[in-house]
């Protein structure tokens, strides 16, 4: 599966990075990409092993929040 969302609060690489991590860090994650440009980051995952709410749970636990 795959999912994109809009992320409040990166501002400069170094918030880019952390963001990709705090997505890495979740089972069944297979690939982060984080445009810091756009504001986004991609997401694939085995739906076996999480879903969307996990992510979402993930990037709460940061500093960063996901636009809804």
């Amino acid at each position: 599966m795959q999912a994109t969302f809009s992320i409040q609060g990166m501002s400069c690489q170094h918030c880019a990075n952390h963001v990709k991590q705090a997505f890495e860090k979740v089972e069944g994650v297979k690939n982060v990409s984080v445009s810091l440009e756009k504001g986004t980051a991609g997401i694939n995952y085995d739906a076996d092993k999480t879903d969307v709410n996990s992510l979402k749970t993930a990037l709460a636990e940061t500093s960063y929040k996901i636009i809804e």
